[in-house]
């Protein structure tokens, strides 16, 4: 997706949930507005974090360059989350779109 088509959908009714799964550190430093921090290692370790309970819900799953994230989305999809996707350019390209960063 997009850094324009998610901001556009993070102001509709129905939002996907954007999980952010970098270090700490990385997500205080400024992240997507609204997004849940889930950094991957508490994935890796299966702790919910805040993941919503219907596995049909809208996720979007972003890390700074796109490693983390793909793993992270298929331990989301193991974990039976059947609309996982990512944000083209991660961090990288909503701080390159200019789009506004939460702190």
């Amino acid at each position: 997706m997009q850094p324009k088509e998610l901001q556009k959908q993070l102001k509709s009714k129905t939002p996907p949930l954007v999980v952010d799964v970098r270090s700490g550190m990385e997500y205080r430093m400024g992240h997507i507005p609204g997004a849940l921090h889930l950094p991957l290692w508490k994935l890796m370790f299966r702790l919910n974090g805040g993941l919503p309970r219907d596995t049909s819900a809208p996720l979007v799953v972003v890390c700074e360059s796109g490693g983390r994230s793909q793993l992270a989305g298929e331990l989301l999809r193991k974990r039976g989350y059947l609309a996982v996707g990512y944000l083209d350019g991660d961090m990288a390209g909503w701080r390159r779109a200019g789009l506004t960063l939460e702190k």
